[in-house]
């Protein structure tokens, strides 16, 4: 069980990271990213993240664990989703010093 939930949260990680970059890169705009901070480095890298995340999620024993993969997967999901609200991307970019794209303006402003 044990492995299969750090599987799930690894998983889980990967794919939540994956989504922002990969999103950003399709619809052209920049995002910070280890791998550049362009649309296409991060639809590049956004889409090997996904990928590795749908490998490493094809590992754990579900039928077994179901509940504690889930959760797992959940909780990594969830981790990811927080650290990209709360500008994680950014502030990696800046104690890298690596140049931080302007954050686009919200909806509506």
């Amino acid at each position: 069980m044990v492995l299969t939930a750090a599987l799930g949260l690894l998983g889980g990680l990967l794919v939540g990271n994956g989504v922002p970059h990969f999103a950003a890169g399709v619809t052209g705009r920049p995002y910070p990213s280890v791998a550049g901070n362009g649309p296409v480095a991060n639809a590049v890298s956004g889409w090997g993240l996904l990928v590795l995340g749908a490998l490493v999620l094809t590992r754990p024993d579900y039928a077994g664990h179901g509940a504690a993969a889930f959760a797992a997967v959940a909780a990594g999901v969830l981790a990811m989703a927080v650290f990209h609200a709360a500008g994680g991307a950014r502030r990696v970019n800046r104690l890298a010093g690596r140049p931080v794209p302007a954050h686009p303006a919200a909806p509506g402003a």
